[in-house]
């Protein structure tokens, strides 16, 4: 399976009263069926997992920021919820006690392993009031509640000007084996509001793209992502989201299915110096380029120099990047005072390739 680039962590702060995202870009997609570490990151040296052995989605992670911009009779909250790989909704609880009482609307936040930004507007509250508020998310794993945090509301009216975006999901263009356009027209309705698209192979997304900025204006405009990357002869699910400082929208689902067949490169393989020894195991290390094909990688190893009778370590995904990426593993179970000769192993459509081999004895 292959990646396309997505974005990222989102991060909201309340400045002066204002509505401020922060990006921190991720350039590996989450696919469905590939898997990275919770934080939508590559998985690191050592901890590349395998398609066989998938993250489990899990309660969504929601985290209430203390800011807070109040007015007279309203107030723009918000933190950031990790759905945890499944669809996942949130709204927040609040109340002019620590028992809350009253909720905002639930909106959608989508799937995924990152953190995502979750704005909510409150309004009807009373004057030089102190609230209490919290967020909550809730995906088919459970629901689960942010700390509870506190702001006072003003004597004068301050409420921002807007209201919550508007997002239109439209047609793919630009279909090919491994590439497309996603489109959608969104209205900011006159606050700050930022898009993305979320993509994959079913219902459930997994994939994201970068986060974009749309401007603050009260008119339809065209918004767009090219996706990279993609499988060929595949049905793809996607719609755009958009985002402002009064809440999540989300489009409606529209699929579109990729054409021809795509060009597949075997991996470039390298065996690196073997780390940490000792009677009975060893580390071992090596790089894997997929060159952009979904690509599985493992260790070789045997006290035989022509890998005679050899054994391997477990089957691991490296993903479909176009980088080259480190790699390691722990051989157990060796013979005490033996000379070992390991190399990598890698596969992918384009073929099967096997990286020099390296020795170490144990002690």
């Amino acid at each position: 399976m292959k990646n396309f680039i997505l974005g990222a962590i989102l991060i909201i702060a309340l400045i002066a009263g204002g509505y401020v995202i922060w990006q921190n870009q991720n350039p590996q997609a989450v696919m469905p069926g590939t898997l990275t570490n919770t934080d939508g990151t590559q998985p690191a040296s050592g901890d590349t997992n395998s398609t066989d052995t998938q993250p489990t989605p899990q309660t969504p992670v929601p985290t209430t920021s203390a800011k807070a911009a109040p007015s007279d009779t309203t107030a723009v909250v918000t933190g950031t919820v990790n759905p945890e790989g499944a669809i996942t909704s949130y709204w927040y609880e609040y109340g002019t006690t620590k028992e809350l009482g009253k909720k905002t609307t639930s909106q959608e936040i989508g799937s995924g392993y990152s953190a995502l930004a979750t704005p909510g507007y409150i309004t009807g509250l009373t004057k030089n009031t102190t609230y209490f508020f919290k967020l909550v998310a809730q995906n088919s794993l459970g629901t689960v509640s942010g700390d509870v945090n506190s702001f006072t509301t003003s004597s004068f009216s301050s409420a921002p000007v807007g209201g919550i975006a508007s997002a239109t999901t439209l047609a793919a263009s630009g279909i090919t084996a491994n590439e497309a356009t996603l489109k959608a027209t969104v209205n900011p309705n006159k606050s700050a509001t930022q898009y993305w698209f979320e993509i994959g192979k079913n219902g459930s997304f997994g994939g994201v793209t970068t986060v974009t900025s749309i401007g603050d204006g009260n008119a339809l405009e065209a918004a767009s992502a090219s996706v990279t990357g993609l499988e060929a002869g595949t049905t793809y699910y996607f719609r755009v989201d958009a985002q402002n400082q009064y809440g999540t929208v989300n489009g409606a689902i529209l699929t579109f299915k990729t054409g021809g067949k795509v060009v597949t490169v075997a991996p470039v393989v390298t065996t690196q110096v073997v780390g940490a020894v000792t009677a009975n195991s060893a580390l071992v290390a090596g790089t894997v380029n997929p060159y952009g094909v979904q690509t599985t990688y493992w260790f070789e190893y045997a006290t035989d120099p022509k890998f005679g009778q050899s054994q391997t370590s477990s089957k691991k995904s490296v993903g479909a990047v176009s980088t080259t990426v480190s790699v390691q593993a722990t051989l157990n179970g060796l013979k005490a005072k033996t000379t070992y000769y390991v190399r990598i192993v890698a596969e992918n459509g384009g073929g099967t390739v096997k990286g020099d081999s390296q020795t170490f004895q144990t002690k």
